[in-house]
C-alpha cells in the first residue's frame, strides 16, 4: 500500500501532453462551466484553468497546489475509475454497488497523494513556518481580502491580488489606497485579526502587519500592496 502513491505519480508523470486537459473533459462532462466549478471548490477560475492545464508551477507552493487539487477533485465527485483513467492506471471492473461522497474521498485522497509525490519528486518540499499554528487557524477560504494600491503600480496590485486569491483568500476588491506614499506591503486587520494577518503576512514573505481603526471582523484583512521594489517576496 505505501507504494501506491509512488506508483500513482509515475503513472502521472508519464501521461502524454495531449491528456492534460482530462480534468477539463471531467467537468465538461458534469456539465459545469469554469466559474461554476470554481465556485463549488472555493477557488478562482484562473485557480481551475492552472489545474486544468497541467501549470501548477503557477501555484505559489507545492502545499496550495496541492490543497487545491484537494478541493477541486472533491467538488467534481471524480469516482475511483475516473481518477484510476487520469493517472494512466487500469480503471477495472465498474463497481457493483455506488458509494458516492466515500468513493470520492477516497479517490481525492489519492490524487493528492500523487500530486505530492510527483512535487516533491519535480522541485522538493517547500519548507512551511510556523505549521503547528497555521493548523490551528480557519482556512483562508473563510476570510475576506481586499487589495489595495498603495504604491502607485496597479498590475504589481493585481498580480499581489492573484497571489492572495492562489492562498485560498476571498478577494473583496482590487482597487486605490486613499494615497500613493506606502513604501512598503502592509496586511492590515481589525480588532481580533492580528493573528490571521501575521498568517497572511507570513504567506505573502513580508511580516509587517498594522491594525485598522475601528471595524469589528477579526476575519476581514485589507493589504495595502507597496512599491514592487520593497514588495513582499
Amino acid at each position: 500500500m505505501k507504494s501506491e502513491p509512488l506508483e500513482l505519480a509515475k503513472s502521472l508523470e508519464t501521461l502524454p501532453a495531449e491528456q492534460s486537459s482530462s480534468l477539463a473533459s471531467l467537468r465538461l462532462q458534469r456539465k459545469l462551466t469554469v466559474e461554476e466549478a470554481a465556485k463549488r471548490a472555493a477557488l478562482w477560475p484562473d485557480q481551475v484553468e492552472w489545474l486544468e492545464e497541467g501549470r501548477l508551477y503557477r501555484f505559489p507552493s507545492s502545499e496550495a497546489a496541492v490543497l487545491a487539487l484537494l478541493r477541486y477533485s472533491t467538488a467534481l465527485g471524480i469516482d475511483e475509475r475516473e481518477a484510476k483513467g487520469l493517472s494512466g492506471l487500469p480503471a477495472g471492473p465498474p463497481p457493483t454497488k455506488p458509494f458516492g461522497r466515500w468513493i470520492a474521498m477516497g479517490v481525492s485522497a489519492l490524487l493528492v497523494a500523487a500530486l505530492a509525490a510527483a512535487l516533491a519528486f519535480a522541485a522538493g518540499r517547500s519548507g512551511s513556518k510556523g505549521s503547528a499554528e497555521a493548523a490551528s487557524l480557519p482556512p483562508p477560504w473563510n476570510f475576506s481580502v481586499a487589495v489595495l494600491n498603495g504604491g502607485g503600480d496597479i498590475n504589481f496590485t493585481r498580480q499581489l491580488a492573484s497571489k492572495v486569491g492562489s492562498f485560498g483568500y476571498r478577494i473583496e476588491r482590487v482597487g486605490k489606497a486613499g494615497r500613493f506614499g506606502y513604501r512598503q506591503t502592509v496586511v492590515y486587520f481589525e480588532p481580533g485579526g492580528e493573528t490571521f494577518a501575521r498568517r497572511l503576512a507570513d504567506q505573502l514573505g513580508c511580516g509587517t502587519v498594522s491594525p485598522l481603526p475601528g471595524g469589528k471582523n477579526p476575519r476581514r484583512l485589507v493589504v495595502i500592496a507597496g512599491p514592487p521594489s520593497a514588495a513582499c517576496s
